[in-house]
């Protein structure tokens, strides 16, 4: 027994016990009675609900496994045991305790989430999001417990004329009650769930070009952000991706009150110190000085070192933000190059098809790695070339929210790119000329990976990326037709570290569970989970939309090990086989050989014979008998030995040859009794080959097969407007719904008919009302304008359609 977790008892109450009655068996998971009945379908859902990764099940890296149960609007929680009492097998407890909501949900959930310290439950939509605490129940309803449930930004997400929808959500990973959120309209937020979910801690308005200068609606529509891992500023950083595959970056973002190990912030205090203050270059001197004011005034313990250093093991993080300044929006990410810097700033690949859809980082060794999903099934893995440092831009001045104790509760700025004051970064310049100049690290391309996912649906699969736990270098990709598993076997700074200086090497792509439907345009999986334990053993949990519930043990210790193996100094095992079924082997040669000792002596010419009645005769023979004996006798006492001693070796040759003559015997008779289906098998086939030629000739003798296909131009030029059909048109639309959201809510906040006293207050009110009536008109008429581009880029798409339908018609 492996693990044998135990149930901790909940408070005991003089109301009904929330645990039903019947006794706890353990069963197999996938037999487990919660995935009896299928769940109900979603093939009513809006676009925007399937755009947001949906996943119904959490584990909290112990014991026990969440599943939301999306027809009843209830959560389970299961107990389990991992690998009992086979190292593949998982077993639940049964009963599962239920819990349920104590209000009435407005939304949709798409994804369940919970946080590190397994205390509460984050259950997202397109439409809202909202957190369920697990514990301190309020009542106990039919053996289900009620659990408290707190609405997150309500008044963002969850309005009824909002066009703000939900892209991704996430627990930070530093704290238990802290939230992070990007929503349609391009701000994210975080939500600190301790003192107000309503209204965010921290608020990022992103803009990652200047206003009137994008080309294209997907550089500014974001697709997916990740948080940084444990290493150096890695850990105040948020990576965003936006439609177009662009990669940028926040750095620092610190939840207020958030736990740090003191080491962590002390390593970089120093780096700035070391590397950043003591530079001779100037913008090196300002960004490391900004850094250092930061992490004083957030982390006060590093100016008491002399006082308290020594007995710090954990710091908090205090509420800051610079007045004078506002975080920059790093980016975007370029990719590393040998000189020159003259690469093209898109980060999008000719391999890349439709629209980046998803974004993971995680941290393996000493490499920090960003890989992006695209909706046509392609996968970019890059690793950072370079540190993270954190960038500000003076001038733009952050908004703060202060409490009556002159205290900061809340933080909002608008993120602006700073690309354009920049050079790029280039990968052979030392390390003096890099370091806190402000530019964003260069990406190293590692593998591109194709999925060959089917083209079913019209915007292309919605991909999504998880980790390893307990194999960092393993990538888990969600998506329509199943679950890849992508193992990286090279790392350019973990290898260098090692002392493994080679060449990198391709990743391996393997097909973990294949769901492919042809019919359905929705993905096959509510859920997925992967689960390790302390002695190495790893598994995948998979929900299908069926209800079923699939488990599979993963490889661990040999997935990483070298494919090719030095044959001078390990003998294959084919070659030992070889050894032990070679006749030749079971009597030695020299027993084969024979006595190598003569018993005659070789006689002279001239030598007289000696009769064998004298003495000297029988001398003689006596010392050939003394010989005899020494060699043949021995001789044959060796050879019986030999015998005997391989005579359970031959009797299991022979009985394995007898198997196996035993085995081909059985196989020549199903191949005879299968000889007749395959003869109908193959007659079939040739008369389905001789059909398909006659087709294809008949198709050969219509009028238009002979025409020149499209050209080069016209097959970028189809490219480009599929492009814009798939991913432009649809962020156009909603950032056009975005204004107008925000149109209403500007227009219902204005004061219209409210009654001041006083000429001043007259005079200032007035005042207001002409900015917002300015600002208003402003965006009236970039609404305007955003549905005039919009209709006329639709017209001239409709129209270069007709053209290709007609020009295909006319090939046909």
């Amino acid at each position: 027994m492996r693990f044998n977790f135990q149930e901790p008892e909940e408070t005991p109450e003089p109301r009904r016990s929330p645990t039903p009655k019947e006794p706890v068996r353990w069963v197999p998971l996938q037999t487990h009675p919660v995935f009896a009945s299928p769940p109900s379908s979603s093939q009513d859902e809006p676009a925007a609900s399937q755009r947001f990764p949906r996943n119904f099940m959490a584990w909290d890296g112990d014991s026990r496994l969440y599943y939301w149960d999306s027809t009843r609007y209830l959560l389970h929680r299961l107990s389990l045991r991992l690998g009992e009492p086979e190292p593949t097998s998982v077993l639940a407890a049964v009963p599962s305790k239920v819990m349920q909501p104590d209000l009435q949900l407005a939304f949709s959930v798409n994804k369940i989430s919970i946080n590190k310290s397994g205390s509460a439950v984050l259950l997202a939509g397109s439409d809202g999001i909202c957190v369920m605490y697990l514990f301190g129940r309020a009542s106990v309803i039919q053996d289900n417990v009620i659990c408290r449930v707190v609405s997150v930004g309500s008044e963002i997400y969850s309005s009824g004329d909002s066009a703000i929808h939900l892209l991704q959500a996430s627990w930070h990973p530093d704290s238990d009650t802290h939230l992070g959120v990007l929503s349609s309209d391009a701000v994210f937020r975080l939500f600190d769930l301790s003192s107000d979910a309503e209204v965010p801690e921290q608020e990022y308005y992103l803009q990652p070009v200047e206003p009137g200068r994008s080309r294209t609606a997907s550089s500014i529509y974001p697709a997916d952000f990740s948080f940084g891992g444990d290493h150096l500023w890695d850990r105040f950083t948020v990576f965003i991706l936006f439609t177009d595959g662009s990669v940028y970056i926040l750095c620092p973002v610190v939840p207020f009150g958030s736990i740090y190990k003191w080491e962590s912030i002390m390593e970089i205090y120093n780096d700035a110190n070391m590397y950043g203050v003591k530079s001779p270059n100037s913008v090196a001197v300002s960004n490391s000085s900004l850094a250092i004011d930061w992490l004083e005034a957030v982390f006060p313990d590093l100016t008491e070192q002399g006082t308290r250093a020594d007995n710090i093991v954990v710091v908090k993080a205090h509420p800051y933000a610079l007045l004078d300044a506002s975080l920059a929006l790093q980016g975007p990410l370029y990719k590393a190059s040998s000189g020159g810097g003259n690469e093209d700033l898109a980060v999008r690949e000719a391999e890349c098809k439709g629209r980046a859809v998803s974004l993971l980082y995680n941290i393996v060794s000493k490499d920090s790695i960003l890989v992006t999903a695209w909706s046509g099934g392609q996968l970019q893995v890059d690793a950072l070339v370079d540190e993270i440092q954190p960038v500000w831009i003076s001038g733009s001045s952050s908004r703060l929210r202060m409490n009556s104790h002159n205290k900061i509760q809340g933080v909002a700025m608008i993120c602006e790119s700073n690309v354009g004051e920049l050079p790029v970064a280039t990968s052979n310049l030392p390390l003096d000329h890099t370091v806190w100049l402000g530019l964003p690290p260069p990406l190293l391309r590692l593998a591109m990976v194709d999925l060959a996912l089917p083209t079913k649906r019209e915007g292309g699969s919605l991909v999504t990326l998880y980790a390893d736990s307990l194999l960092p270098e393993r990538i888990y990709s969600i998506h329509d037709g199943g679950i890849d598993s992508t193992v990286l076997h090279s790392l350019p700074f973990t290898s260098q570290a090692t002392g493994r200086d080679e060449a990198l090497k391709t990743p391996s792509v393997h097909t973990v569970l294949s769901t492919c439907q042809e019919e359905s345009a929705t993905s096959s999986l509510l859920g997925f989970v992967p689960l390790s334990d302390s002695f190495g053993y790893a598994w995948i949990i998979a929900v299908l939309s069926s209800g079923e519930c699939v488990v599979a043990e993963m490889k661990t210790w040999d997935l990483l090990l070298p494919i090719h193996v030095s044959t001078d100094k390990i003998e294959s095992s084919s070659a030992i086989e070889t050894k032990e079924k070679d006749p030749s082997c079971i009597i030695s040669k020299e027993l084969l050989a024979g006595p190598k000792v003569r018993i005659a002596p070789h006689a002279l010419p001239n030598q007289r014979s000696t009769p064998a009645d004298s003495v000297e005769g029988r001398s003689i023979l006596h010392n050939y008998v003394k010989l005899f004996h020494e060699n043949y006798v021995e001789y044959a006492h060796k050879v019986f030995f030999e015998l005997q001693h391989h005579a359970p070796n031959l009797k299991r040759i022979i009985d394995d040859q007898q198997q196996r003559f035993s085995e081909a015997n059985e196989k020549m008779s199903k191949v005879e009794k299968n000889q007749s289906l395959l003869e109908k098998r193959i007659e079939k086939a040739i008369q389905r080959h001789d059909s398909l030629e006659q087709r294809l000739q008949r198709l050969r003798s219509l009028p238009g097969t002979h025409k020149k296909p499209l050209t080069r131009a016209e097959r970028e030029f189809k490219s480009e407007l599929d492009q814009f059909t798939g991913v432009e048109v649809d962020a156009l639309q909603s950032s056009i719904e975005t204004l107008r959201a925000r149109v209403k809510k500007s227009a219902q906040k204005s004061p219209k008919n409210a009654v001041v006293a006083g000429g001043t207050q007259r005079k200032q009110y007035s005042k207001r009302n002409y900015i917002q009536d300015t600002g208003m008109s402003q965006l009236q008429s970039t609404l305007a304008k955003l549905s005039l581009m919009n209709s006329d880029n639709s017209k001239k798409v409709k129209i270069v359609e007709s053209a290709l339908k007609s020009q295909e018609s006319s090939l046909i």
